[in-house]
C-alpha cells in the first residue's frame, strides 16, 4: 500500500513484453493476456461510459476516493486529476498481474495508492473515504450485499457512491453484433444464470436496488444511459471484441475457433463501419447512492 513518488499524475501504456512470460497458463493469465494486447484501444470503448457517473459524482478537490476494481488504473487517474491538488484516490483490483500495470502508468503520482484486494472483504478502515467509484468493477462479487456492506463501512457519514454497469447482454450490441455473426462457429453454450458474478449481474435494475437497500445505502438513482462507443477502425474493433467481451471469453476458451470465425465477425462489423470508425450501442446503468447519515 506504499505511496508513488513523483509531481505529476500522468497515464502511460506497457507492452505485452512486460508481463510474466506466459508459460503454463492459468485461466486469468490468459484473461490478462488478451486484454492486455487491445488495452489502449478497448479504453477509448470504456472512457466515456465512466464519465457518466464520474459526472454524477461532482467530486471536489481535497476529497478521499475508492476506486473498485480499477483494472490499469485509467479511472484511478481520472480520479486523482478531479480531486486535484490534495485529494487522494486507494484503488483496488483482485489482479495482482492487472495492477502491475496501474501501477506503472500512475508511476510519479504521489496521490494515488494500488492495493491487491477483494472489495468485498478487504479490512477498509471505517469511514475514511468520501466517495467510492467503480466503472465495471462490482458485478463480481461473490456476495454483492455484503461487498457493499463493506463498501459502505469505509464511506464517511452521507458518503457518495456511483457505479457504471452493464444492462442486459441483448441490449449491447457491442456483444451481441460480434456473437450473432460467430455463432454458427461456436459451440454451445452453458444455461446462464442472470444473478451469477459476471459482466451482466446488475442487468436487473431490481435487483440492484435491492442489493443496496440491503447494504444500507440511501437517495439510490439508476439511470439507463445508451451510448455508440468504439475502439477504432473495422481491424482494431475486431481485435477487441475478439479478446474481450463476450465472444473474447468464449475464443480465449475455444482458441482453435478463431480462424474459422473472424471472417464473418469482421463482415457483420464491417456494416456499422463509418468515419469514425465501427461504433456499437453500449447500454448500461449508471447508479448513484448515499451512505446513511447518523441518527
Amino acid at each position: 500500500m506504499a505511496k508513488r513518488g513523483g509531481r505529476a499524475c500522468s497515464g502511460s501504456h506497457l507492452s505485452m513484453s512486460q508481463i510474466s512470460p506466459l508459460t503454463m497458463l492459468t485461466q486469468d493469465d490468459v484473461r490478462v493476456a488478451a486484454w492486455a494486447e487491445v488495452r489502449k484501444p478497448l479504453e477509448l470503448q470504456l472512457a466515456p461510459l465512466g464519465r457518466r457517473a464520474l459526472a454524477a459524482l461532482a467530486l471536489h478537490p481535497g476529497e478521499r476516493v475508492l476506486d473498485i476494481g480499477c483494472g490499469g488504473g485509467e479511472t484511478t487517474l481520472d480520479l486523482a486529476r478531479l480531486v486535484a491538488p490534495n485529494g487522494t484516490v486507494v484503488a483496488v483490483d483482485v489482479s495482482a498481474a492487472v495492477l502491475a500495470f496501474a501501477q506503472r502508468a500512475a508511476k510519479g503520482c504521489a496521490r494515488v495508492q494500488f492495493v491487491q484486494a477483494d472489495a468485498q472483504v478487504f479490512p477498509f478502515e471505517p469511514a475514511s473515504f468520501d466517495v467510492a467509484f467503480s466503472r465495471f468493477g462490482v458485478m463480481f462479487f461473490a456476495d454483492p450485499t455484503a461487498a457493499f456492506i463493506n463498501i459502505r463501512h469505509s464511506l464517511r457519514p452521507n458518503g457518495r457512491l456511483a457505479f457504471v454497469c452493464w444492462r442486459a447482454l441483448e441490449e449491447n450490441s457491442l456483444d451481441t453484433v460480434p456473437l450473432r455473426a460467430a455463432s454458427a462457429h461456436l459451440p454451445p453454450q452453458p444455461a446462464h444464470d442472470p444473478d451469477a458474478p459476471g459482466p451482466f449481474a446488475f442487468a436487473n435494475p431490481d435487483r440492484v436496488r435491492g442489493i443496496l437497500e440491503g447494504a444500507g445505502f440511501r437517495e439510490i438513482e439508476i439511470t439507463a444511459r445508451d451510448e455508440k462507443v468504439g475502439s477504432g477502425d473495422l481491424d482494431t474493433m475486431l481485435a477487441v471484441c475478439s479478446r474481450v467481451g463476450a465472444l473474447g471469453k468464449i475464443l480465449r476458451e475455444n482458441p482453435e475457433l478463431r480462424a474459422a470465425t473472424l471472417p464473418a465477425v469482421r463482415s457483420a462489423l464491417a456494416a456499422h463501419d463509418g468515419p469514425d470508425g465501427v461504433r456499437l450501442n453500449a447500454a448500461t446503468w449508471v447508479v448513484t447512492a448515499r451512505a446513511p447519515t447518523p441518527p
